[in-house]
């Protein structure tokens, strides 16, 4: 019997069903549905290393040899496999029980990740494949499956982070870590599950606050629409009243309003992250409700005037910090919720009021404690490993980004895009840079198109288009680092190569990877990695740490800055804390350092 089986027979109570499974909780609380069934816990797989799995048969097994742990990958050592070694294709393969009750409905399978493209089979015919190693995706198995009987689930993986034409992020193309690179992630690294959705279900909606004219303007799509289908949308704001309820005609076409009165208006914000409670229902001709979505918004207001960002019409001056989202026993993979909620707690209690999410597409879960505790963020691709110069690189890398945006486009703790990092043509090659420049501002346009935020197209590497200008400066000591900040004889910025990248015309300029300051209290390997010469003791790290943010803070013209990092990742050891989590630091001493801005500022 399955999970939900046994829950809805009572014989298995909520809380033994969460300690039996890993990752137990909704992965998708700004979309989300109570028909569901986590297909987290023990998967059965093999390794591939020659390819032929697919002519050996393999689309059809009913279980492989080894067994692991989902939603980890088998490089970590919570999937129970802990295989450290290139993996270039692997398969998958568990049964799943469909309920009775989901006869008429639409089954789909949700995966919240897989790196990098794969392919399901189910009960041994293809059901649907995915690019892409970062994004959740569904796949649609309703033709393949018989409510009421089990069905075998069998998934292909395909991963090469040597090929170039991926996105990899901070994933090592060695077979060792080394440097900034580190443990490799392949196939399922994020949760699995199946849901129920009437056939005119709802299939996403984009909610964008608009706190100039006190409204959400909501974009719904469904998976099918029927003669007299209507949507209905709730808002609420905990009081016994709701704010809106607002019923319009069904259609891909329609735009919901939901206006906020003045008396109910409360804004999101690092100081107050307040959020109204959302519910759409999908209405038939009769009334009845064919679906029932709870979701979730912030009213808050990002845009930039002259060189400034403004978050809810006050200028903004970000404090943010690097954080790569790696765990020493889940590599790409959070262990826990807890885990992920307490990595921003971690940075907010040493003054930080943000991150730039870095070389890696965060989890959706991630995001929503974000909008609960007011911590401010940038959203990143995993740019790195694919190269810019080629033109199957940058399909891979615009398909893939364009569904990152409109995955996470929701949440108002995400105040700006940076889909690439250090990206540049770096052999000078005239075609290349074409290629190059050519994909970044395809990009820039794509993000555009699909979301209001500001876009900050490459970090650190020459900018092509760009909303917001950034720049890396590890220079350790403050004087220098002040000579080398200061405003050129024309009166324009520091810039990474004045020669082949897009003028300055006046942006919001920050100083996005600053510091780095190596300080190891646990040994990880024998080359422990960082920026600069190691302070000679404590005290000098908090001197050094004191002296180079406040170069950056008194910097008129800048916006704000991101230290790197929040954590150690493996050889690396330039965090705030440890890999493992450890206070390296005094916290105290360190929010008096960063908490501080400039007078201009307000948040």
């Amino acid at each position: 019997m399955c999970f939900a089986l046994a829950l809805a027979a009572g014989l298995l109570s909520f809380a033994a069903y969460s300690e039996t499974l890993p990752r137990p909780e909704y992965p998708r609380p700004q979309f989300e549905r109570a028909d569901w069934i986590n297909l987290n816990g023990t998967w059965t797989y093999t390794f591939d290393f020659g390819g032929s799995g697919l002519a050996q048969g393999y689309a059809a097994s009913e279980g492989f040899n080894g067994r692991i742990t989902v939603p980890f990958c088998p490089e970590s050592s919570l999937s129970g496999v802990g295989y450290k070694d290139f993996i270039t294709c692997m398969w998958y393969q568990r049964k799943v029980d469909v309920p009775t009750a989901w006869t008429g409905k639409k089954v789909l399978i949700h995966f919240g990740a897989v790196d990098f493209n794969c392919a399901l089979y189910v009960d041994g015919q293809l059901a649907g494949r995915h690019w892409g190693g970062t994004v959740s995706f569904e796949i649609d198995i309703t033709r393949f499956v018989t409510p009421g009987q089990s069905a075998n689930l069998v998934l292909l993986v395909e991963d090469d982070v040597r090929s170039g034409v991926q996105p990899g992020g901070k994933q090592s193309a060695r077979f060792a870590s080394w440097g900034c690179r580190y443990t490799r992630t392949t196939g399922i690294w994020q949760t699995v599950w199946m849901e129920a959705v009437d056939p005119c279900g709802l299939k996403s909606v984009y909610v964008r606050p608009d706190l100039d004219g006190s409204r959400f303007v909501v974009e719904p799509s469904f998976y099918g629409l029927s003669r007299g289908q209507k949507l209905r949308a709730t808002l609420s704001d905990g009081g016994a009243k709701p704010v809106a309820v607002v019923t319009v005609a069904a259609s891909d076409a329609a735009t919901l309003i939901l206006p906020v009165p003045a008396k109910k208006l409360r804004t999101w914000s690092p100081a107050d992250p307040f959020l109204y409670d959302l519910k759409f229902e999908v209405l038939a001709a009769d009334g009845r409700v064919l679906d029932e979505v709870s979701s979730y918004a912030g009213m808050r207001k990002i845009h930039i005037e002259g060189n400034r960002m403004y978050l809810n019409n006050k200028p903004l001056f970000v404090r943010f910090v690097l954080d790569q989202g790696f765990y020493p026993d889940g590599i790409w993979t959070a262990p826990s919720d807890d885990a992920l909620r307490e990595d921003i707690e971690r940075s907010m209690a040493v003054g930080f009021n943000g991150a730039r999410l870095h070389q890696k597409v965060f989890e959706e879960r991630f995001h929503y404690w974000a909008d609960k505790l007011g911590y401010l963020t940038w959203g990143e691709s995993s740019s790195w490993g694919a190269n810019s110069n080629n033109e199957l690189s940058a399909r891979n890398f615009i398909s893939e980004w364009e569904e990152i945006v409109i995955r996470d486009r929701n949440h108002p703790s995400i105040i700006a895009w940076t889909p690439f990092n250090e990206s540049w043509d770096r052999n000078k090659d005239v075609e290349g840079a074409r290629c190059h420049d050519r994909m970044v501002a395809d990009v820039y346009k794509i993000t555009k198109a699909l979301d209001y935020r500001p876009v900050n197209d490459v970090s650190g590497g020459y900018h092509v288009v760009t909303d917001i200008w950034t720049y890396h400066n590890y220079e350790q000591d403050a004087a220098r680092l002040l000579e080398k900040q200061t405003l050129k004889g024309d009166g324009t910025v520091p810039t990474f190569d004045v020669e082949r990248e897009c003028p300055y015309i006046g942006q919001p300029y920050v100083l996005d990877e600053y510091g780095g300051i190596r300080w190891v209290i646990e040994q990880y390997s024998e080359k422990t990695w960082g920026y600069g010469k190691t302070p000679e003791n404590m005290e000098e790290v908090y001197t050094r740490l004191a002296a180079l943010t406040e170069v950056i803070r008194n910097l008129d013209y800048c916006s704000g800055f991101c230290y790197t990092q929040l954590t150690d990742v493996e050889q690396e050891q330039n965090g705030i804390y440890t890999y493992d989590r450890q206070t390296k630091f005094d916290a105290e001493r360190l929010r008096a350092i960063l908490s501080l801005k400039p007078a201009w500022a307000e948040e």
